[in-house]
């Protein structure tokens, strides 16, 4: 009768560290849904969200009110590129934030699995926006850190003993 108490008791101090992750993971969730809606309504303001910015400068060799000026067939068509890639973005984030609250949660090993994907999103991120801009790039390295640590510390939880 003793070991049963001492497994009990070997998982419920366990139970806290993947409770953790699990509410970062849900954190970064909530950020990967409200950084696309903060992009759209840029996109909706300015043409451009102000973290691209210092890429399109980078890039161009302009800031975007002199290219929205001087090209701005153009600049229509990266705010068109800009709000398709946002959509995209929430996509993944909505997806991200589903399967962490449900299946996830109730341990369902594919969600494990396809919470892998959001990172094919965040490394095209840093990428492409942050190679060009050190602040995107830390922020977006930091997911892409912090996302797959996450998700191993719950290696026990999906594929430990049943």
């Amino acid at each position: 009768m003793g070991a049963p108490t001492s497994v009990a008791t070997s998982r419920s101090k366990s139970l806290p560290i993947f409770t953790v992750a699990w509410v970062l993971l849900l954190i970064i969730a909530a950020i990967t849904v409200l950084s696309p809606l903060f992009d759209l309504a840029a996109d909706v303001r300015t043409g451009l969200p102000s973290d691209h910015l210092g890429t399109f400068q980078s890039l161009v060799g302009v800031i975007w009110p002199t290219a929205q000026r001087q090209a701005s067939g153009i600049t229509q068509y990266i705010t068109r590129l800009e709000i398709a890639y946002a959509v995209h973005e929430l996509v993944y984030g909505i997806l991200f934030l589903l399967i962490l609250a449900i299946p996830f949660r109730h341990g369902a090993r594919w969600a494990w699995w396809a919470c892998w994907a959001v990172l094919l999103s965040n490394l095209t991120y840093t990428l492409t926006f942050g190679t060009h801009d050190s602040t995107i790039l830390i922020e977006s390295l930091t997911l892409d850190i912090l996302i797959p640590v996450l998700l191993l510390v719950h290696i026990p939880r999906f594929f430990g003993r049943q």
